[in-house]
This record gives structure tokens, sequence and C-alpha cells, in this order.
């Protein structure tokens, strides 16, 4: 019965957390981060301030946990499309379109500018870094992709080309990028 009841406590401490970062997205969203307070997250989640206060320290905590939260989700993403596909070329654009996809919707809240600098990103980074670089020796190793160029250069060349689908003015521009990526890595034949 005590373990049922731990499960019990630990499900409600879950699901108030995410209630929590669940509401601070939308007022970021609404509001953008200089509109957010304590009490406007506790108002939008349906907790007293007092129960917010045993879940986070402060806004920059809340902000930070939803960040972290929000890079966790884009690189499960990452790890699905990659999954999904078999052969190596396949496997690097559906991951490469991915990325450039996930960077285009990112909101512009100026919240990215702010927590980007954040170790937890850094981690996050090096992580689909590694993934694409990857997938570049694989594609490498297949025939698809040059091997003139080291793939852990050939991906840094690849995450730096794709922010630029952050500005992009649609889906088809995101896609000519991606594909425009994947021309300059085309093994020459």
């Amino acid at each position: 019965m005590a373990a049922q009841w731990k499960e019990i406590v630990e499900a409600h401490r879950r699901d108030a957390r995410e209630t929590i970062l669940d509401a601070t997205a939308t007022l970021v969203a609404e509001r953008g981060l200089t509109g957010v307070t304590m009490s406007s997250i506790a108002a939008e989640a349906g907790i007293g301030r007092a129960t917010l206060y045993k879940y986070f320290s402060d806004i920059e905590a809340i902000l930070h946990a939803w960040h972290q939260r929000h890079v966790e989700h884009h690189l499960q993403r990452l790890e699905q499309v990659r999954a999904l596909a078999t052969d190596p070329g396949e496997r690097l654009e559906a991951v490469l379109t991915a990325c450039a996809e996930l960077a285009h919707h990112r909101p512009d809240t100026g919240l990215a500018a702010q927590l980007h600098r954040d170790q937890d990103v850094a981690g996050a980074y090096h992580r689909v870094h590694t993934m694409v670089r990857d997938l570049i020796a694989d594609a490498a190793e297949s025939g698809v992709v040059r091997v003139d160029a080291a793939p852990d250069e050939l991906a840094a060349y690849c995450l730096h080309a794709l922010t630029a689908a952050t500005g992009m003015p649609s889906e088809a521009a995101v896609h000519r990028l991606v594909a425009i990526t994947l021309n300059g890595l085309r093994a020459s034949r």
C-alpha cells in the first residue's frame, strides 16, 4: 500500500509540474518574457502561489525547466525520425529536414536567445551534432555522401546551414534549404 501511495504522489507531482510548465508556455506565447510573473503562472495553472513555490523557486527556474522539456521533445522527435528510415541517405535527409522544420517553427519569444546559452542546450546541441555526424558517416560508407571532409566537419556545416530555416518565409523555402544543404554533402560521381 505504501508503494502504491508513493506512486500516486509522484504522478501528482509530475502532473502538477507539467501543468506549471504548460501554463508558462502559454503565458510566454501570449505576453512575452517580461509579462510573466509567478502570480500569473499560478493563476494560469490553477494553483496557489504557495504551491507553485513548492515546485519552483522563481521564474528563472520555471523557464529553465520549460526550456529543458522543450529541447528534450525536439531531441525525441529527431530520434523518432531517424528510426523511421532504413536507408542511410534517407535517414540523413529525414533528420536534416526535421532539424530545419524545428528551427522554422521556433517561436520568436526572445527566450531562445536567453536560454540557448545554457549548459543543457550545449549538451543537446552536442547530441544532435553527434547524431548528424554518425548519419553522415553511415551515408558516406554507402557512397551517398562525400568523403573529402570529415563527418564531424560536415555535421557542423549542416547544422549551421539549417539555422537559416528560422527566418524562412515558408515551408517550401525550408525544404529548398534542406535540398541545398544535401547537395553540398553529395558524393561527386
